[in-house]
């Protein structure tokens, strides 16, 4: 089971300060886990630009030009956000037990160690 899912609400806990222009303490939502890369792209955190070729759609307006949108940032640079404290906290694994219909599971739940909350 993995740290970070997508749909989780992270914080950057490295690189430059907002001051010198950097992305380090911005929160956002994780909208795609790279795992074969062990990336994660944040939405509203490091933005990049990007050239994209002039061409035409079928209704005749143009399209291109220079876009920003989100690239991806290197898992070990995020920590997941307690859901009680609003702070980066690291992530622990339990098992619980789960009776559905009559049926006792064993399942694998992630939680905040800092609040002990599950995420």
């Amino acid at each position: 089971m993995a740290n970070i899912k997508k749909g989780d609400l992270v914080q950057v806990i490295s690189g430059r300060t907002q001051a010198r222009g950097g992305d380090r303490g911005k929160q956002g939502r994780v909208i795609e886990v790279l795992v074969e890369k062990n990336r994660v792209i944040v939405e509203g955190v490091n933005f990049v630009t990007k050239h994209v070729r002039v061409g035409q759609t079928q209704r005749g307006t143009k399209t291109g030009g220079i876009e920003t949108h989100e690239a991806s940032i290197h898992v070990s640079n995020v920590a997941l956000v307690d859901p009680e404290t609003k702070k980066p906290t690291r992530v622990g694994f339990r098992n619980e037990t789960v009776t559905k219909d009559g049926v006792t599971k064993t399942v694998r739940v992630r939680y905040a160690k800092k609040s002990g909350k599950d995420l």
